[in-house]
């Protein structure tokens, strides 16, 4: 029937569910985030945790997700064969608000391996995550199987197009 959807538009509406439920996980799980990335930092340093260091560190949370959340949705509800980047690239790009407050507080720079000096110059608080599950464990289930819908998207259309060819 020519009302039914296509197989790649089931799949991308399945997508679509693992994605929208990896932003509904960042959206309780990045505040917590960038919050503990400062306090851990500024205590690491010997810097007093006080009211002024709270308020440092709630603001760039509020900075954080208001700024990296509409990126990481706008790429993950873009097709998946359409993506230039990932979340997590995503996330380690949005360290920048922490790095201020830190900056801010009086916190210095930590020791960094060649690695993560090359790979993330700005990240002088070695704040990047590696996984999703540095930024909270509750983003390990979603961010996985997210990614698995993601390759599955790709394979299926790989298929696809070889038994075309």
């Amino acid at each position: 029937m020519s009302g039914e959807p296509s197989i790649d538009e089931e799949l991308l509406e399945q997508y679509r569910g693992y994605a929208l439920a990896l932003i509904d996980a960042l959206v309780t799980a990045l505040p917590g985030w960038v919050e503990r990335c400062v306090r851990d930092r500024v205590v690491a340093s010997g810097v007093r945790f006080d009211a002024e260091a709270r308020a440092a560190a709630e603001a760039a949370a509020a900075s954080t997700l208001a700024e990296v959340l509409p990126k990481v949705r706008a790429l993950v509800l873009t097709d998946p064969d359409d993506q230039a980047t990932n979340p997590l690239s995503v996330l380690r790009a949005g360290t920048s608000h922490a790095t201020g407050a830190l900056r801010s507080l009086g916190v210095p720079e930590v020791e960094r391996d060649e690695f993560a000096e090359r790979a993330f110059p700005d990240d002088v608080y070695d704040l990047a995550p590696a996984a999703f599950s540095d930024v909270d464990p509750a983003l390990h289930e979603p961010g996985l199987a997210w990614g698995a819908a993601k390759a599955h998207v790709h394979l299926t259309r790989r298929r696809a197009e070889a038994s075309r060819a």
